[in-house]
């Protein structure tokens, strides 16, 4: 039981430092959004191929602070500009308590408690609740931003332009289901250490009340 608990807590420790860097990379990357135009065929347009995160978007060489796809803002609206501040809260905030549930689940471990291990699993769980949450908005916000350019511009002029998500936003996901798979692990842990508890104690009833007293 000790071995089988200890395999799966390292388990847990090992996907929740993975989980970790995974969106720490993610938010600190540029490539949620990939625009990719053929210059060749579109040399009359004032498009150019660009790639975009949270923070910034990068026009060929040019980087850029301004909210803008394809040159269409993206936050004309108020729908699209909280939904912005909704998602560079939530992920940051996610790293952020990645940190602490890393370090309160080392604890747990070490005091192999099985009260602490169950919190610290629902700790994980809602990690992961606030990732998957910034990763959707993300894509409904730029599926939005999207719509608004289509109504803006002639579609025609958009057929050599293509448009998708990029590898930074991948790595959110699988960071989302490192966490989801944290928190199944050191739930699995806690059962572990509970089964050990009622072993200990059912043999310590029997020892002090033996069969045939």
């Amino acid at each position: 039981m000790k071995m089988n608990f200890g395999t799966v807590v390292i388990s847990a420790g090992l996907c929740g430092l993975l989980s970790f860097i995974l969106l720490a990379v993610s938010i600190g990357t540029e490539y949620w959004y990939i625009i990719d135009v053929d210059e060749g065929k579109n040399s009359s347009l004032e498009y150019s191929s660009s790639h975009s995160g949270l923070w910034r978007i990068y026009e060929g060489k040019i980087t850029t602070q301004t909210n803008s796809f394809l040159h269409v803002p993206l936050y004309s609206t108020c729908v699209s500009t909280d939904l912005h501040r909704v998602i560079v809260v939530l992920l940051p905030l996610s790293l952020v308590l990645l940190v602490f549930g890393g370090i309160f689940g080392l604890v747990a471990s070490l005091a192999q408690s099985c009260t602490l291990l169950i919190c610290i699993a629902a700790y994980f769980l809602i990690c992961s609740l606030l990732t998957v949450s910034g990763v959707s908005i993300y894509i409904s916000y730029s599926q939005q931003a999207l719509e608004e350019l289509q109504h803006m511009v002639d579609i025609e002029s958009l057929s050599h332009v293509h448009m998708s998500f990029g590898w930074s936003l991948v790595m959110a996901c699988l960071s989302f289901s490192l966490e989801l798979l944290t928190g199944i692990l050191l739930m699995l842990a806690s059962l572990g250490v509970c089964q050990i508890c009622l072993h200990h104690s059912s043999v310590s009833v029997q020892s002090r009340f033996p069969q045939g007293f």
